[in-house]
């Protein structure tokens, strides 16, 4: 049954107009997801029972509708805000999907084979919506004249957006280590591996010191540095420069003065200038050494491949 319905749902889906890196319009993924749901309900495969009274939209299609289908799937990442109501060619995308599944004789399956159908071409879109989302690249806009940190800071910012900013910020600092000292082993967990997990005393060790990546510091990271002082091993916290202070006055006060703090921006970019000798026309070139280092170390471990960096042209060329 799953195996035939595949076959059906590709039948449909190849034939689709595609682009944006060989997938179809969004909005057609969006739309369809929420017919499908529709589906599960009540069984018509007429467009006129899925569409808005005397308009082309999709009936229910919306954002949320689409984000909380994608979630019942295990998918969470921000995908189409609108959910494809503006989408121009959803209607005849749609109404040859119901065809499909018209065809297939869908209006007379029990319940059971219904949702079962309906279920695994629901669970194909989402494998479309995984596969788009890891072929996305996070984007920014490299520019000359601002310091390293300042274009750190940018990237940073861009990966907030997105809601990445921990995850790119981890990575920034791993690509940092691995690039300042070449003949150590830096860790490289995926960013869900917990240190209680692995048994790290943090996300990396170098010598005696723990250093431990956050753009939003919780108790658990104040507990962590306490637990290392207690083993001996010296806790160094990364945050944002934008919360830098208020961290080591709250260490101060819960008298854990004694770790270290940094912040994440000036940490990356200092090994920048030094690896470049303090030489703006070299420090470029380092730029996109580290930007090069963090998506091999994202691609080795990460399954959401849309936290890599898509190397701007005047950093890609010199490589």
């Amino acid at each position: 049954m799953s195996q035939n319905a595949v076959v059906l749902f590709y039948s449909w889906y190849d034939a689709l107009k595609h682009h944006r890196k060989g997938f179809p319009a969004l909005g057609t993924i969006a739309g369809a997801l929420v017919v499908l749901e529709h589906l599960k309900e009540s069984p018509s495969c007429q467009i006129q029972d899925h569409i808005a009274s005397g308009k082309a939209q999709i009936k229910g299609a919306s954002g949320q509708a689409v984000k909380k289908i994608l979630e019942t799937h295990g998918e969470t990442r921000p995908f189409l805000a609108e959910g494809g109501r503006t989408n121009r060619g959803l209607r005849g995308d749609i109404e040859n999907m119901l065809e499909v599944l018209e065809q297939a004789g869908l209006p007379e399956f029990s319940q059971k084979k219904r949702l079962d159908f309906l279920d695994a071409w629901q669970a194909e879109l989402v494998k479309k919506v995984r596969d788009f989302h890891n072929s996305q690249r996070l984007k920014f806009e490299f520019v000359p004249s601002l310091t390293t940190a300042e274009n750190i800071l940018s990237l940073l910012q861009t990966a907030a957006e997105q809601l990445k900013e921990g995850m790119v910020a981890q990575y920034l600092v791993g690509a940092k280590l691995q690039l300042r000292f070449p003949s150590l082993k830096i860790g490289n967990e995926s960013y869900s591996t917990s240190d209680v997990q692995s048994g790290r005393y943090g996300d990396f060790l170098i010598g005696d010191t723990a250093f431990h990546v956050t753009v939003a510091p919780l108790q658990a990271h104040y507990d962590k540095c306490a637990a290392n002082l207690k083993a001996g091993v010296r806790p160094f916290l990364l945050v944002p420069k934008r919360i830098e202070l208020g961290v080591e006055n709250l260490l101060r006060n819960m008298s854990l003065a004694s770790v270290m703090v940094g912040n994440i921006e000036t940490f990356v970019a200092t090994n920048v200038e030094e690896l470049s000798e303090f030489d703006s026309s070299k420090a470029a070139a380092e730029l996109a050494q580290l930007l090069t280092l963090y998506n091999r170390r994202v691609d080795e471990v990460e399954f959401d491949k849309s936290l890599m960096v898509e190397i701007p042209q005047n950093l890609k060329r010199l490589l």
